[in-house]
């Protein structure tokens, strides 16, 4: 019967979630740049009967449900990438536009859908009546596209919530993903010394001495092993710089920026080792840097984080996926088969560094994110509904009935 009641509920309610998801895509929220999206997320929280809405001094919005003993929490960041070639969109990336179905613009995808659906969802709690011995907090986070986790440092580390389980509900195609692939970040620096462009012999050109490492880290792409979940690490080269005096100068310093993705078991310190271990690293005594973020929030706190997202994997029998999973076969009829995404979340700080029970489900598909041609179907917000609506009851029955 509850089940029943949602899903009617949750039909009601399509047309206002799709609403607000077009009004969140005509409000620009690049990373630093979300006050004016968090404020009309709050707005709706509050309509909707949500018990507490409050914004952290980071900017991260925070809305709860309920006051139980289970602390559950569901993530949706507000951020979203830039537009890119506005001239490639076929739609005006900020108009929200609706056509056969499903809404386009920029975030629709990644993830201001799992936003308008968790927002809603929180109505049909209320409505309901579906509390219970549950504190559930709709967290929409701030900074992820920049530095996926940073926020949920703040929210554990200063506001102090620590939930028994997070669903972070970037876009899974509405599948139950229970993992990702970490990242670090490094920087190699060689240094050489200048001379007139005429007598280059004269100078130790740094671009010179980076080349050899190039090739290296090209090949060293080729040497991973593959994990059975995860699949297999990854690293590239996503930027080369150099310096001189003038364009008439041999380069006294070039530097390549690295995007090393991290499979379970490899770490910082593993990764470090591989690049230090490089032979033309050695020759040329290149210097190895992991950089930090550090950049204002919105509300102009500035948090420095080093540039490292650690990979994560939720078990197939843990208790909260197991209770997903079985939420899900009693609204979808079918079994779920759990994935991974294949980029990052905020899951590489509630799973990855504070060791939350952590797994995902949200609409939209995640190769629409970041794209000209970023989408949302209506009929997923819908479906989303259901799920988050329904979740946080049943992980109380659930748990109830092992006690």
């Amino acid at each position: 019967m509850m089940f029943e009641k949602i899903a009617r509920m949750s039909d009601l309610l399509t047309a206002d979630s799709a609403n607000l998801l077009r009004e969140l895509i005509a409000i620009p929220s690049t990373s630093g740049n979300e006050g004016a999206v968090i404020e009309r997320i709050a707005n709706a929280m509050s309509d909707n009967g949500f018990d507490e809405v409050y914004t952290d001094p980071m900017g991260n919005l925070l809305g709860r449900i309920g006051s139980g003993k289970h602390v559950l929490a569901m993530d949706g960041h507000v951020d979203t990438v830039d537009i890119g070639n506005i001239n490639a969109w076929q739609f005006d990336p900020f108009q929200g536009k609706q056509k056969n179905g499903i809404i386009y613009g920029r975030g629709a995808s990644d993830m201001k859908g799992a936003l308008a659906a968790l927002v809603y969802a929180g109505k049909i709690i209320k409505q309901l009546d579906l509390e219970d011995d549950f504190t559930l907090y709709v967290t929409a986070t701030i900074q992820e596209e920049e530095c996926d986790g940073l926020c949920w440092q703040y929210i554990v580390k200063e506001d102090k919530i620590v939930p028994e389980s997070v669903i972070i509900c970037e876009p899974t195609n509405l599948q139950l993903y229970r993992g990702q692939r970490g990242r670090v970040e490094f920087e190699i620096i060689t240094e050489g010394f200048s001379s007139h462009g005429a007598t280059p012999e004269r100078g130790d050109n740094a671009i010179y001495k980076i080349t050899p490492i190039i090739h290296d880290i090209e090949k060293l792409n080729h040497t991973f092993k593959s994990e059975s979940f995860l699949g297999k690490g990854s690293i590239t080269i996503s930027r080369i710089r150099s310096e001189a005096p003038s364009l008439n100068a041999v380069a006294d310093l070039a530097a390549i920026y690295i995007d090393r993705r991290l499979t379970t078991g490899e770490t910082i310190e593993s990764a470090l080792r591989e690049i230090s271990a490089l032979s033309s690293i050695q020759n040329v005594k290149a210097k190895i840097i992991i950089p930090e973020y550090e950049s204002p929030s919105y509300k102009g706190l500035t948090l420095k984080m080093q540039k490292y997202y650690p990979a994560w994997s939720l078990e197939q029998d843990n208790p909260a996926l197991k209770c997903a999973s079985e939420l899900y076969k009693k609204i979808y009829l079918r079994d779920a088969l759990p994935g991974k995404w294949d980029f990052s979340t905020n899951g590489v700080a509630t799973a990855g560094l504070f060791k939350i029970p952590t797994f995902g489900f949200g609409p939209a598909n995640e190769i629409h994110a970041h794209t000209v041609i970023d989408q949302c179907p209506i009929w997923h917000l819908t479906e989303a509904m259901k799920f988050y609506a329904a979740f946080p009851k049943y992980y109380v029955m659930m748990n109830a009935s092992k006690i």
